[in-house]
């Protein structure tokens, strides 16, 4: 497997308050990801993402190979539990943190599948046979309009109110995490990434670089962090590009 991780404080903002992580476990073939996209007042973003990242890295850590697919369900939804709490008795604890939170997208693969944990509007999508499919389901008020019908996926994008999550991870005591599974085979490519991305760079935009195969990963992250920018670079932006390929490497 490679993996090619970038993640940039974009055109606007002073601060980047996206966090991410990704690990490759040679020994037990195992493959860890996570996408944190912080909110909150001063700083609060940057250490609310921070803050879920440690956890989740410290409650996977020496992850044993042995685990059964329900098993590592269960792990990445525990590992997320575990990160809401910190978050959320932090910012319950401190004046300065009142309110912050983050959306996390994560992915756990091993043999033939890919575990995802999700709460917020960060996204995760596979690349198979030339064709891009987003796993996630935004956590947003105007994702729900579209769903009930309310408003069109054009109207959405242009929305007065489509940047309001309705789930969040510390924002709350509870929280529910949605829990994906995804086949996992030679060739595919998964990607996690921020808001900053997918509301800069449109699915054919990322289609039409994910299907350039005389890039390496790491140019395709490149290219795709530079559309982001090129299209104005509103918000932090953060990639993360898991490529089931033969060779094992990780990418910066």
């Amino acid at each position: 497997m490679i993996v090619a991780y970038r993640s940039d404080v974009g055109r606007i903002r002073t601060i980047n308050e996206d966090t991410a992580w990704s690990e490759l476990l040679a020994d037990s073939g195992l493959a860890l990801a996570i996408v944190a996209d912080g909110m909150g007042g001063h700083k609060a973003g940057e250490v609310a993402s921070g803050m879920a990242v440690d956890t989740f890295r410290e409650a996977l850590d020496g992850i044993p190979s042995t685990l059964t697919l329900e098993e590592r369900k269960t792990l990445m939804s525990q590992a997320i539990l575990q990160a809401n709490e910190a978050v959320y008795e932090a910012a319950s604890s401190n004046e300065q943190y009142h309110n912050m939170g983050t959306t996390v997208v994560a992915a756990l693969i091993q043999d033939d599948t890919a575990v995802i944990g999700h709460i917020g509007d960060s996204r995760v999508y596979k690349w198979r046979d030339q064709v891009l499919t987003q796993l996630t389901d935004d956590h947003t008020l105007v994702n729900e309009l579209v769903k009930s019908g309310q408003i069109t996926l054009e109207e959405a994008a242009t929305h007065p109110r489509r940047n309001v999550i309705t789930r969040a991870l510390g924002t709350d005591e509870q929280v529910e995490v949605d829990i994906i599974c995804t086949g996992w085979r030679a060739d595919d490519v998964l990607m996690l990434c921020s808001d900053g991305l997918t509301t800069m760079v449109s699915p054919s935009e990322i289609i039409g670089t994910l299907e350039q195969n005389e890039l390496s990963l790491d140019q395709k992250a490149d290219r795709l962090l530079q559309l982001a920018l090129e299209a104005g670079g509103d918000d932090n932006i953060t990639v993360i590009l898991l490529h089931h390929a033969e060779d094992t490497k990780q990418e910066e």
